[in-house]
């Protein structure tokens, strides 16, 4: 079962059409691995706070109720706490003591996972990205829906596919620039060039024994795992056209791209960020085929534009340059405490307990008053502007005044030169 720390709960971290879908097939055939397609609902949870319009209606009520009632410790342990509700429900009955969640966008919210499950194991799995991005040229077009990598980028609006491709390929890399004791890098094109020797190497970073032929998916296709994987309908559409991995995939980038897609998107990345990754064979052959050589730095321009798209339509907030943030042990109970306040709190759990009733209390009445300031101070600048609003209708009804004044005298002398009669 999964605990409070995340013992027990994989996340399958990369872009989208990096291989997941295959990675994950793989994996489920383990018997104590369970592995489906796409989850997500960490990500709607996530932004559960922001409130979007309802039909219901009520959005600035609950928007008001997570900034000013619910502390941030506890919005996080509500959500940890529906989370293992979700992931240790999938567990009952299947023999598994391991869950992967394979959620391509994760990358979304990584400091949120870090806290919410510290101890959780995360697999990054890499691909070349220009493969990557072939891939979604590929998929879309099977689905009817186009894509290009210029009009991805040169969009006015916001593309997610092309934030996949930049922004968050690139957190990504700087999640995991570091050795991790909970990270664990698996490369696609070694995984389908090896099946077996990475599935080894992936079982033994998890404390599991490797499962004989657990990677040859097309023997387990009519398992009760394998249909509900299929059953969820998304990921790579053409992995149930195989039985086993395949190298068809590794180098396409040339067949499906064109130079100058290719072209655009290496100078965007910038070459470090393919050495980095343990791409430069790779951006090498591609300078040779565009004749252009790739400057170290990305092209922030288009960066920066990206990401003011993504922060407009999502109002998400990123640490810069965030990395995977080391495990505390202590994590939990304690975590909102101030380091110096711990010792005096750990004599006694019912103390303790009282204290941080206490502490959330305070918290929640201090976070409600800064929203009732800021409300108020709202508030009185729209009173002003209607006040301001007021006035000026009122002087231009008093401008009108004297006009009236030579109306109606002219009226009365109207009348009288008709004799009293109107």
């Amino acid at each position: 079962m999964i605990d409070t720390q995340g013992n027990g709960l994989v996340f399958l971290l990369c872009v989208p059409r990096s291989g997941s879908s295959l990675s994950t097939v793989m994996l489920q055939n383990h018997s104590r691995i369970f592995a489906t397609q796409e989850m997500w609902f960490l990500m709607n949870l996530v932004d559960l706070s922001r409130a979007d319009a309802r039909a219901y209606g009520g959005s600035s009520i609950i928007r008001q109720f997570y900034q000013a009632m619910v502390s941030e410790d506890h919005y996080e342990k509500a959500c940890r706490s529906f989370a293992l509700e979700i992931y240790n429900g999938f567990l009952e009955g299947s023999g598994a003591d391991f869950i992967v969640d394979k959620s391509p966008r994760y990358y979304y919210m990584l400091e949120w996972l870090d806290r919410l499950f510290p101890q959780s194991r995360r697999i990054h799995l890499q691909r070349n990205p220009l493969s990557v991005a072939a891939s979604f040229k590929k998929v879309n077009r099977h689905i009817g829906a186009g894509f290009n990598v210029m009009d991805s980028f040169n969009s006015s609006k916001l593309n997610m596919n092309a934030i996949d491709l930049t922004l968050g390929l690139s957190r990504l890399n700087d999640y995991f620039i570091e050795p991790h004791p909970y990270a664990y890098e698996l490369k696609y094109e070694q995984l389908v060039l090896d099946p077996q020797g990475e599935l080894e190497k992936l079982c033994s970073f998890l404390g599991i024994s490797y499962e004989q032929g657990m990677e040859q998916y097309g023997q387990f296709v009519n398992s009760a795992k394998a249909d509900m994987f299929y059953s969820m309908g998304v990921g790579d559409p053409f992995l149930s056209t195989h039985r086993e991995a395949h190298q068809g995939s590794v180098n396409n980038w040339k067949s499906i791209l064109d130079r100058q897609e290719v072209e655009l998107y290496c100078r965007v990345l910038g070459a470090r960020l393919f050495h980095r990754m343990g791409y430069s064979e790779q951006l090498a052959e591609a300078e040779r085929w565009t004749g252009v050589r790739v400057d170290d730095e990305p092209d922030q321009e288009v960066m920066e534009r990206l990401w003011k798209q993504l922060e407009a339509a999502t109002g998400c907030r990123w640490e810069p340059s965030y990395r995977m943030s080391a495990p505390d042990n202590d994590a939990g109970s304690l975590s909102s405490v101030p380091r110096d306040s711990e010792k005096e709190l750990s004599g006694s759990p019912d103390a303790t307990r009282e204290a941080m009733i206490t502490i959330r209390q305070l918290q929640t009445a201090l976070r409600a008053a800064e929203h009732r300031l800021e409300h108020g101070y709202t508030e009185q600048q729209r009173l002003k502007k209607q006040l301001a609003s007021a006035h000026h209708k009122l002087q231009r009804i008093k401008s009108w005044i004297p006009f009236a004044h030579q109306i109606s005298a002219w009226a009365s002398q109207r009348k009288m030169v008709r004799g009293g009669k109107s």
